[in-house]
């Protein structure tokens, strides 16, 4: 495939129009390398890990949801630079599509909400709501995560789902309008949680991002490169918690 036909493919799934104001610059090809394309891998992030593995697969176009260059840059050195070092002597493309995804009919949140069960999932600015049967406990073993509970949820019941990091105070505002009686997404403030109208259930943004892109790999024929973060848990002994 020529590069030009895989950027149409892909403007056709996730169109870059769909991406947030913000995110606008940061969607599509944000490395150029090789202009024929016959293996593409695909992952969440451009980790050091992932794109060693995409140049031992040979890859000639790595898909991402995070692009590797966040800021305008004015210099490559550090991390950064190792990094860039070796996707460009190797001729691999990057492509990002990021928010664009999220928002995207089978993107981020249309599969999170096939994954959870959740019925009939509507819309919301961002992420989805929906019905969910399933428990706290079903929740974690499908998402492949610990999570963090602040407050009561409800489960099963009305949850709104938003893949990333959706705990933005207007977003629990629209969905605790929209009917939702819990909200789950990634990384919370301690501030957000302590004045939600909603109990948060807090996931890691991995766990809640990377079945869409393992979703779009098997769809597509491309290698998945997993890169799951490393995390621990330690519970104090004596907590005082119900």
């Amino acid at each position: 495939m020529e590069i030009g036909e895989f950027i149409r493919m892909m403007d056709t799934l996730a169109s870059p129009a769909l991406a947030e104001e913000w995110d606008r610059e940061r969607i599509g090809l944000v490395v150029e390398g090789r202009k024929d394309l016959e293996r593409i891998c695909c992952a969440l992030d451009a980790t050091t890990p992932v794109i060693k593995k995409a140049i031992e697969h040979r890859a000639d176009m790595l898909v991402v949801h995070h692009t590797p260059i966040w800021d305008a840059v004015t210099s490559f050195r550090g991390s950064l630079a190792m990094l860039l070092r070796d996707v460009l002597i190797s001729g691999m493309n990057i492509y990002v599509m990021h928010t664009n995804l999220d928002h995207a009919r089978g993107g981020v949140n249309d599969v999170l909400a096939d994954l959870l069960e959740i019925d009939s999932p509507t819309p919301l600015s961002l992420g989805v709501i929906g019905e969910c049967g399933i428990d706290l406990q079903e929740m974690a073993d499908r998402l492949g995560c610990p999570l963090r509970v602040w407050g009561r949820p409800p489960l099963p019941g009305r949850l709104a789902v938003v893949g990333g990091s959706g705990f933005i105070p207007d977003l629990i505002g629209e969905a605790k309008t929209a009917g939702a009686t819990a909200i789950l997404s990634a990384e919370v403030r301690h501030s957000v949680a302590r004045s939600s109208p909603l109990p948060l259930i807090e996931a890691t943004h991995y766990a809640l991002e990377s079945p869409a892109m393992r979703v779009l790999s098997q769809t597509l024929g491309w290698t998945y490169i997993e890169d799951i973060p490393y995390l621990q848990t330690w519970m104090p002994r004596n907590s005082g918690a119900d």
